[in-house]
């Protein structure tokens, strides 16, 4: 009995070893490919369960379809067209989108991919920066450099199955023994730019103060040139106002003068005048006694 079930058991666990063989599962975040003795087949990007022929006629290889980074761990040195080094720290996000052309390209190889990658980012790099000064490096054309070394580095995987999703600058300095060169010649722009502000802030203030002065004795002239027309008027006015009243009583005119004259003379009791007694100027005094 034994005898007739071992090839029953034997023929059933190679049946299904066969049928194992010939099927798979794509995973949602995988490419698979089919190979028939080297030659690629077909190419699944739908996730699920798909069969193929048993091996060895045929085999398939899945390709990570995410996306995914290459980030050197050092600085590398780049000259700018001033001829001054710069250290400069990148990284990039790539992800295979044509999984034929990226197996024919790299024979599957995603380190030999990033090593291209590495030397495709590094030469378009190295011929935005000699294009540019230091200055504009590091603030005024930094993001312009970075969509050229993009644009660039598309421009040469387009034929290799990769899309390059960002190129990024973490890091762009200067090297130690210019740093200091440069950040003197910095310091001395800037001091410059100050002097100048300085200067032409006191020649304003000048100007402005200068304004305000003559402004002032604009002011001061026509309110002094007002002040004297009223006064005038003033004067006019109480003057036609005494001559009418003097007019009326030319006596009491002549009193009132004279008290006026008495109080002008008069100011302090020290004042002393020698007159002769019938002097013109006492007379109201004689009368009044």
């Amino acid at each position: 009995m034994n005898q007739k079930l071992f090839p029953i058991s034997a023929l059933l666990l190679g049946v299904l070893y066969l049928i194992n063989s010939m099927m798979f599962v794509v995973d949602q975040r995988k490419y698979a490919v089919v190979f028939a003795f080297g030659e690629i087949k077909r190419v699944i990007e739908e996730p699920g369960l798909s069969l193929k022929l048993p091996s060895p006629l045929q085999n398939v290889l899945f390709f990570d379809r995410r996306i995914m980074t290459i980030d050197n761990p050092e600085a590398e040195r780049f000259i700018t067209s001033e001829k001054k080094n710069l250290l400069v720290d990148s990284y990039v996000k790539w992800r295979i989108v044509d999984p034929r052309k990226f197996f024919i390209s790299f024979k599957g190889d995603e380190r030999l991919a990033q090593d291209r990658l590495s030397q495709l980012v590094k030469s378009a790099l190295n011929e935005e920066f000699t294009k540019r000064t230091v200055r504009e490096l590091i603030s005024e054309q930094r993001e312009q450099v970075m969509q050229g070394i993009k644009k660039k580095v598309i421009e040469d995987t387009r034929e290799i199955g990769i899309e390059i999703v960002d190129v990024r600058l973490k890091r762009v300095d200067l090297l130690a023994e210019i740093s200091d060169s440069v950040y003197r010649r910095m310091e001395a722009e800037r001091k410059r730019v100050a002097n100048e502000l300085r200067s032409t802030g006191a020649a304003e203030s000048e100007k402005i103060r200068a304004d305000a002065e003559r402004q002032r004795d604009v002011i001061l002239a026509q309110a002094y040139r007002e002040a004297q027309k009223i006064k005038g008027e003033g004067d006019a006015k109480a003057n036609a106002i005494y001559n009418e009243a003097f007019n009326r009583d030319p006596q009491f005119a002549q009193f009132y003068r004279s008290l006026e004259a008495y109080r002008n003379t008069f100011n302090d009791k020290k004042d002393i005048m020698v007159l002769e007694p019938n002097n013109e100027f006492l007379k109201f005094m004689k009368k009044n006694k």
